[in-house]
Formats: structure tokens, sequence, C-alpha cells
């Protein structure tokens, strides 16, 4: 098969693209440096350079592609994010049209059923309905849990005030993904050959804040590193300080107060919380003390 994907060889590209390639497939990856170039090629496939807001450059990403992996980058442009990410997801779409792709793998979230109340993932929302409007394309929404790596985040925390935390409580129940298992999930559909549209939860676990903080502090020698709950406004000040633009603190502080209320992982419980991943929250600490 002939693969497009896109995400160039970050977390999740790399270890996808270096499957495909060794399932044989001829497969190109987008990117948006010009450096990255000798690197996907050191993978075995080919790059291209561009825009993934630009809709022609898209369509010849895809011209003769069988599938294509698309994900948008997080915190396009750092300011009107949604909007931003949304205008990417048409051109996405656009592309995939005027290409004529078959079949498209989009990488999504847990809670990207609601249109508000989930932050940043209301962009993802707005891509799923964009994609599901496309005619004769058999389509895969990949929804991710809560990346396991953006507990990197908060390792300034712990080092500066020996704590971890946000805006919900350690009871909350959180469904993780691990990068590696998303990309073995894409790597799946990318290669199937059925049609139709549908959702698959991408879950490598299921824990607990409260538990997150007792199995990474004791990977870092803290095992009694406690988890606080914020207010909004302490997480919105926190993020801030830290030096986050505002619009994003507050797109992160409302997807952590629907994971308080339970809204974002609703649709992923009502599904039966399948978990498929591979990786645990105990394989993950090793790589958090590493980066630790």
């Amino acid at each position: 098969m002939k693969i497009t994907v896109s995400g160039s060889l970050g977390h999740i590209g790399k270890p996808l693209t270096t499957k495909l390639v060794a399932a044989g497939h001829d497969v190109t990856v987008i990117t948006s440096s010009a450096d990255r170039r000798e690197e996907i090629e050191a993978l075995g496939a080919k790059a291209t350079v561009g825009s993934v807001s630009d809709e022609s450059f898209l369509a010849k990403a895809f011209a003769g592609a069988d599938a294509v992996f698309a994900m948008i980058p997080p915190n396009l442009g750092g300011s009107n994010v949604i909007a931003n990410a949304t205008n990417a997801g048409k051109a996405f779409a656009a592309a995939i049209k005027a290409a004529a792709v078959p079949r498209v793998v989009m990488l999504s979230s847990i809670g990207a059923d609601l249109p508000s109340g989930n932050g940043p993932i209301a962009a993802l929302y707005n891509i799923e309905h964009l994609y599901s409007a496309l005619k004769d394309v058999a389509l895969t929404y990949l929804r991710a849990g809560y990346f396991f790596t953006n507990y990197y985040n908060d390792i300034p925390l712990i080092k500066g005030a020996g704590i971890i935390g946000s805006n919900y409580p350690g009871s909350t129940v959180i469904p993780l993904a691990h990068y590696e298992d998303i990309a073995t999930a894409a790597a799946e559909e990318l290669q199937k050959t059925s049609a139709g549209q549908y959702v698959r939860y991408v879950i490598s676990d299921v824990r607990t804040p409260r538990e997150v903080a007792k199995v990474l502090g004791s990977a870092i020698n803290k095992p009694e590193l406690p988890w606080v709950e914020f207010t909004d406004e302490q997480s919105v000040q926190g993020m801030t300080g830290a030096g986050l633009p505002d619009e994003i603190a507050r797109l992160y502080t409302e997807m952590g107060t629907g994971l308080r209320n339970g809204t974002v992982v609703a649709d992923f419980v009502k599904s039966g919380s399948p978990v498929t991943g591979r990786v645990k929250l105990e394989d993950f600490a090793k790589e958090f003390a590493a980066k630790f």
C-alpha cells in the first residue's frame, strides 16, 4: 500500500512509520521541517515538506495514497487554538476529497463526541464532523486517552513544590494512552480493507490521579508524592505562571473540568471502557523516571 503519514517523526509518527515500512508499505511522511528529511529517509520512508494547513500541499502529499494517517498538531499557533486546528482539519478534508483517498485514520481523543466543555478537544469534535461528511472514504476515528507523556509537564511542579495535581480530585477515572499503543492501533487500521466509519478507542490503562502520583512518585524516589486538587482559577494561574498563554491555560482547565464532572469520559464508559493497549502506568513510570 501507499500510505501518507502526518505528524512528522513525533512520539506517534516515528513508531508508526517504522511499523509501516517494516510491513513493506510505500510510506510518505509529512513534515514542516526540512531538517527532518534525512531522518525520515533513514527509516525507509519518503519525506514531503510543507504546512498541514495548506490544502494544495496536502492534496499533492495525498495523491495516489491508499490510506492517510491524519493528525493535527496540538496548539497550532499558540492562540485561536480551536479555530486554527479546525481550519487545518478543513484543509485535510478538502485535500482528502481532492485526492480521492479511500481510507483515512484520524487521531482523535476521548471527549471528541462533545462540541464544548472539553477544552482543546472541541477542535477534534469539529474535525470528526468535517471528515464524516466525506463520501466514499473508509474512516477510523482513533479516540486516544490522556497521553502519558502529558505528565512530563508536571516535572517542574514536582521539583519545585513537591506535589503533582490538577483541577480534578484524586479519585477521578482517567483513561490513559501511550504513544506506542496509538502507533500500533493506527498501523492496524491503516492496513485494513473494511469500509464504513467507526470509532476505536485507544486506551493503555485506566487509573486515578492518586494512583498516578503513587506510581510516578515511587519511580522517582518520592513515594509520598501527593496528588493535589486545584481550583479552576488556581489551575489557570499555575499554568500561566509557568509560561503558558492564557487561552491555552483556560482550555486545559476546561478539559480538566470535563474530566472532573465525567463528561469527557462518558462515551468511553458507555462503549464498555475497552482497554486494548499494552503499556501500563508502571511501564511508563520507568520512562518518566528517566526524563525526571
